[in-house]
């Protein structure tokens, strides 16, 4: 790729920080308030512990991209900078699955959102899996066009997202009810026992945090712009996370909140009628597309940074005239096609749940080695030595958050999760042996 078209694929703050938000607000938090209301007012006390945990892993990132600049791979560059090319193949495989097996569960999603407007499509397999794999192979193909066209998307489609949602937010002050607020506690069981609860159903909404760091090499001065767009990106996702489920929870009777399937749709609903609940469910669909479009580049570009470090075979390294991964991108959608034909097997579905919940294990097990990468890293370079403490508390802070995430998914989640890490032991073995040759 010459110097030209290399410097056209940069992306600058608006495009990274719209990666980091629309990658982390998906089409979860359009029903995420419906279920934390069956816990009382003591989710948004979850929602402000996971977000502090979030912001403090968001900084872990922000500060070591400082430190290894304008390479790509995020989570797997930074646990490989503190743990060697073994932790960081396991970080880089690990993730990866989770990704394009998300990425089957997201189209899923979109197809589920659009059914609201065509009825059909809950009951046709055949309809549904059809769409699914256009929308793979369609932002397969936006992404094959380089990070600039991807980025011009995510931008588009993040600003679209946020519209619903802050529409909601501002003109739901004016339909604010403290009457609605539910009690406090609502489970019977202690505010200590129930807080982990909440906190660990928010937590899944704030995966993503990361991504900024994981195109570095195309981003535009990525020493400054990667750390700023992770803490912007991270702060006005948590804006938005707990405004929405106070003002949610303000607009709409605890009786309709707690057994909906579409609160912001049914709050839209009530604040302009029909043309809100509508509009909402067009914000839910863009919502999809835009976390679609961002999960399937980053898909693309993890692999490749770990190819490059010889620890993925090279083939996902080769990239074409637009400096994408093309082949990269095209093995990653192909088995999110795969996993998107899982729906045609109402048997499957179940399987699926727990696949799901496997790879979000696999998606925290990153946030922890690049915890304890960062001290390892500032302790080796000898780096603001005179702030090990901050250095200590920041990381440690991020370890103790991550082990505690890791333990919420449960014992089973954890087994079968690193089952799945040492699935790619194989693969590791082979990448040896073909070194040594």
């Amino acid at each position: 790729m010459n110097q030209k078209n290399e410097k056209s694929q940069k992306i600058g703050l608006l495009t990274t920080t719209s990666l980091v938000v629309g990658n982390m607000i998906g089409v979860g938090i359009f029903v995420l308030p419906a279920a934390l209301a069956k816990y009382g007012t003591i989710s948004l006390l979850g929602w402000v512990f996971t977000a502090i945990g979030a912001i403090i892993l968001a900084k872990i990132f922000s500060n070591f991209s400082k430190i290894i600049v304008s390479k790509s791979g995020g989570p797997y560059t930074y646990s490989r900078a503190g743990f060697g090319d073994f932790i960081g193949f396991l970080m880089a495989w690990g993730y990866w699955v989770s990704c394009w097996v998300g990425n089957g569960g997201i189209a899923i999603a979109i197809v589920g959102a659009l059914s609201f407007f065509y009825p059909v499509l809950e009951t046709h397999s055949l309809y549904q899996v059809s769409i699914g794999l256009l929308l793979i192979w369609l932002f397969t193909w936006i992404n094959s066009r380089g990070v600039k066209e991807s980025g011009r998307v995510q931008v588009v489609t993040t600003v679209l997202k946020l519209l619903p949602l802050a529409f909601v937010i501002i003109v739901g002050l004016f339909f604010f009810r403290f009457e609605n607020f539910p009690a406090f506690n609502l489970t019977g069981e202690s505010n200590f026992a129930t807080i982990p609860v909440v906190a660990a159903l928010t937590l899944y909404a704030f995966l993503g945090i990361e991504c900024a760091t994981i195109p570095a090499s195309n981003v535009e001065n990525p020493e400054v712009t990667v750390p700023r767009a992770t803490m912007i990106g991270t702060i006005l996702t948590t804006i938005v996370y707990i405004l929405s489920t106070v003002v949610l929870f303000g607009i709409l009777p605890m009786d309709v909140l707690q057994n909906s399937a579409a609160p912001f749709a049914e709050a839209a609903q009530l604040i302009a009628g029909d043309f809100g609940g509508y509009f909402v469910a067009v914000g839910v669909i863009i919502s999809g597309l835009g976390v679609l479009n961002g999960w399937v580049l980053v898909t693309g570009q993890l692999p490749m940074a770990t190819a490059k470090d010889n620890l993925f075979p090279r083939i996902f390294k080769k990239e074409n005239k637009k400096g994408a991964p093309v082949i990269s991108l095209v093995i990653g959608s192909v088995l999110s096609s795969l996993v998107m034909l899982m729906n045609f097997t109402e048997g499957l579905v179940d399987q699926f749940q727990i696949i799901v919940e496997i790879v979000v294990f696999v998606a925290l097990m990153p946030y922890l080695f690049t915890s304890a990468a960062y001290i390892l890293v500032i302790i080796e370079k000898k780096l603001h030595a005179n702030n090990w403490v901050k250095t200590l508390v920041l990381g440690g802070l991020g370890i103790a958050f991550s082990i505690w995430a890791i333990y919420g998914t449960g014992s089973e989640t954890v087994f079968y999760g690193f089952l799945l890490l040492m699935s790619g032991m194989p693969f590791y073995i082979l990448m040896q042996w073909n070194k040594r040759e």
